[in-house]
């Protein structure tokens, strides 16, 4: 029965000048030697038949010669004599090859399989074309990426996806110890076969003390796969959830601390609970006036660059006046407080 040229293609017996070159990019693509080291014989057999194909079928008078004799009378070059009308009417079908009858003097010279295939990836040395494995362009658009997947980009380099960025909330209590987060995500990948399909991760993000909002931790191709565009980054992005005592200042800690008019006057001492669970006291001996501020070295946040280092806890004041007094409280007040004017 010898080859069929379309079966070796894949392409239906039709098939447009676009279609055989698709096919054949995409074959020889794959059946190249140099791409299959370990099984070079099968191979360079494979990547035979598919140039021969292409070779065939890309030619309009030698692919006429195939559909109407096969490939013995294309190789042998013997054509039957010129056809009786029936059976011209009876190959309608193959009317899009310009049909006359063909010459019988027809000699097949078939084309080198490196020739063609320098010849469709515009690579000056197909075999380092084939070689070279990272995404390469080629002339018209071609090009594999790393995985081997194929595309045809409007730009003849292979696109990068834009990154993907998706928030990170991190508690205050999680910048200031560090904390392991993990992070489920799905997303589409193309196996081997050329199939999409989602699969879903675990990305393990390593929170390091002192880290700020708008850190970026970035996991790179780690976005939807398509075929022919390199995925996307993706980049978390450090938030920080509000915390019911403290606001958070560059490397410092600020607490808003209430205290009564008498507090304020007398003194007090404060009890705080840290952001990594110990209790610390901060002993008010000054009067605490308006806008007053204490401030206790090494208590903030750790800074990343050198976690031995934290800045200041700094305790903002919030003085609360009597809202009535009575008129003995007065009298009493100004006695104390009038100084020498009584």
């Amino acid at each position: 029965m010898g080859m069929d040229y379309y079966n070796i293609l894949k392409v239906n017996r039709n098939a447009s000048e676009e279609d055989l070159k698709k096919a054949y990019r995409r074959l020889a693509m794959i059946w190249h030697p140099d791409k299959n080291p370990s099984n070079k014989r099968e191979s360079e057999a494979k990547f035979k038949q598919i140039s021969e194909a292409y070779d065939v079928l890309s030619d309009p008078q030698k692919r006429q010669i195939y559909d109407l004799y096969g490939e013995e009378a294309l190789k042998s070059g013997q054509v039957p004599p010129p056809p009786s009308a029936s059976r011209a009417a009876s190959s309608q079908f193959h009317n899009h090859h310009n049909h006359q009858h063909p010459n019988p003097s027809f000699r097949f010279n078939p084309r080198d399989a490196e020739d063609i295939y320098a010849e469709m990836f515009g690579a000056n040395d197909a075999a380092a074309a084939a070689a070279s494995s990272r995404s390469r362009t080629f002339k018209d658009g071609f090009f594999r990426t790393s995985t081997g997947e194929f595309g045809n980009s409007a730009s003849a380099a292979s696109k990068k996806a834009a990154a993907v960025e998706n928030a990170l909330p991190c508690s205050l209590e999680e910048l200031y110890k560090g904390a392991k987060k993990k992070m489920k995500i799905s997303r589409t990948i193309v196996d081997a076969s050329g199939k999409v399909r989602n699969v879903e991760e675990i990305l393990t993000i390593e929170v390091k003390p002192g880290w700020k909002k708008g850190t970026k931790i970035t996991f790179p191709e780690k976005g939807n796969q398509e075929p022919g565009v390199i995925p996307a980054d993706l980049i978390f992005v450090i938030d920080e959830k509000p915390h019911a005592l403290y606001i958070r200042d560059g490397n410092d800690l600020v607490v808003n601390q209430e205290i009564s008019l008498v507090e304020a006057l007398t003194g007090k001492t404060l009890e705080l609970t840290t952001l990594d669970g110990r209790e610390i006291t901060v002993p008010l001996t000054e009067i605490v006036k308006p806008g007053y501020e204490v401030v206790v070295s090494n208590e903030g946040m750790p800074i990343s660059k050198e976690p031995r280092r934290k800045g200041n806890l700094r305790i903002k004041f919030d003085v609360k006046y009597p809202s009535r007094l009575s008129t003995e409280q007065k009298s009493e007040l100004k006695r104390v407080l009038g100084g020498s004017s009584s």
